[in-house]
């Protein structure tokens, strides 16, 4: 498999609203986040280098909700964790659960999960989280991060 599962621990420097495609304005408070998500196809993980382009600004496009986030001036990527198996939406579950502050709707729109971002204050706290939940996910088959 040349894909999986991500999470990307992204960092809002400053507090603002941002238009979420049709999810509306959202405010995001600065803090810190983990988005997953699925690099399944015939491009496997080049996903995350498309969203760190995004979060760059070498990339102006807008497909799905995380682009609007990472498109922000206040946004940046800090760290990946990924894993070599389809395991998005039990990660975000893990997620969700560990550490709270699911933004609504975020993320999910072709699951039944309440979101695949959430939110946290601590840098270190999510990221113990986010790795937790890859590994846990994969059953010790393990992840790495970048």
């Amino acid at each position: 498999m040349d894909g999986g599962t991500y999470t990307l621990v992204i960092e809002r420097e400053s507090d603002g609203h941002i238009q979420v495609g049709a999810l509306g304005e959202i405010g995001f408070p600065a803090g810190w986040y983990a988005y997953t998500g699925s690099a399944l196809g015939t491009g496997g993980f080049s996903r995350v280098e498309r969203h760190r382009a995004v979060a760059s600004g070498e990339n102006d496009a807008r497909h799905w909700h995380i682009d609007y986030l990472l498109g922000d001036d206040a946004t940046s990527v800090d760290s990946v964790v990924t894993t070599t198996a389809d395991i998005e939406c039990a990660v975000a579950r893990r997620l969700a659960d560990a550490v709270g502050g699911a933004v609504s709707d975020f993320g999910c729109s072709d699951c039944s999960c309440r979101s695949h971002l959430v939110g946290c204050d601590d840098r270190a706290e999510l990221l113990a989280a986010v790795e937790r939940a890859h590994d846990v996910g994969t059953s010790g088959s393990g992840y790495t991060t970048s």
